[in-house]
């Protein structure tokens, strides 16, 4: 609507009209590098949009789930949205999504059995046998599976560990000569392309022979091998760090000292973000510094006190 003044000094509402028509063909190029929430809300615009995102195999090749999905998906949603790809689904990254039982990924994989990247971390409602199953069916005939994340799967013990290697055709001995440093792994709760070669993430812990993911020291005089419970690592440079060196930041990461100094320290509590969690800064207009999460609903609550 705009507003219009004659020439004897009132104002009128003159109604504008905008063209409206189907969407930019670019548009239609770009939804194929669509996350999955965007695909999803895409289908909403409009019918031509929702017919391009429904009959193009391309866009559901790759389905990752993360926050805030990750909450909400079941074992039906996840079997509906698997379904787009007519059985070529490539990638499936599945990131703490703790509605997903062994039923609905056995399904999964069986109407899908080209899939060649199976990413399942931290989702504890899955139990080792039921990866088993799944592991089985994707290697039974082509091996079409070259890298499984499991982080966070409860239960897991060596031998099972040692099943799924032999599934996917490699050996203790060759994962522990890929190195993966703590800092450039950056949690499974994200998803991100791999920093190593490494068939499955975890491995057996030197220290506490458990399996879990192992970490190495990017000091080149140091060897210490370990998981983080056994052998603390520095989240920002991952190198291990002494029990009397360790500083904790905002976020609970544990940092080295010489990491501590460097970053940028909130203005009340002087702890500081890692560089991962620093998303979680509270700024203030005016202000250079910063405010962490615990100080800022501490004055929160002091204030409607």
């Amino acid at each position: 609507m705009e507003i219009s003044e004659t020439t004897d000094g009132k104002e009128h509402e003159v109604q504008s009209s905008v063209g409206i028509g189907p969407p930019h063909e670019a548009l239609f190029l770009a939804v194929a590098y669509f996350p999955l929430i965007e695909l999803l809300a895409t289908k909403e615009v409009c019918k031509s949009l929702r017919d391009a995102v429904s009959n193009d195999i391309l866009p559901w090749l790759d389905i990752i789930v993360k926050k805030p999905l990750n909450s909400r998906i079941t074992d039906d949603i996840l079997i509906e949205i698997t379904s787009k790809a007519k059985g070529r689904l490539r990638t499936l990254a599945l990131i703490s999504c703790g509605k997903i039982t062994d039923d609905g990924l056995q399904q999964v994989v069986e109407k899908n059995p080209l899939l060649c990247k199976l990413y399942i971390p931290g989702c504890n409602s899955l139990t080792p046998e039921g990866i088993l199953r799944a592991v089985k069916v994707l290697t039974k005939h082509n091996n079409n599976l070259i890298s499984l994340k499991i982080c966070g799967i409860y239960g897991l013990n060596k031998h099972h560990l040692e099943t799924l290697c032999s599934l996917l055709r490699t050996n203790q001995k060759q994962q522990k000569q890929q190195t993966i440093f703590y800092h450039n792994h950056n949690n499974f709760q994200s998803f991100r392309n791999e920093e190593t070669d490494r068939p499955i993430d975890i491995d057996i812990c030197p220290k506490c022979d458990q399996p879990c993911m192992v970490f190495d020291c990017p000091r080149e005089v140091c060897e210490c091998r370990g998981c983080c419970y056994c052998v603390p690592k520095c989240a920002e440079c991952g190198r291990c760090v002494a029990y009397e060196e360790q500083v904790d930041a905002a976020c609970e990461d544990t940092l080295c000292l010489d990491c501590w100094i460097r970053l940028q320290k909130c203005d009340f509590c002087n702890r500081p973000y890692c560089n991962r969690h620093a998303d979680r800064r509270c700024q203030f207009p005016g202000s250079s510094g910063f405010v962490c999460d615990a100080c800022h609903l501490k004055f929160l609550q002091s204030s409607s006190d």
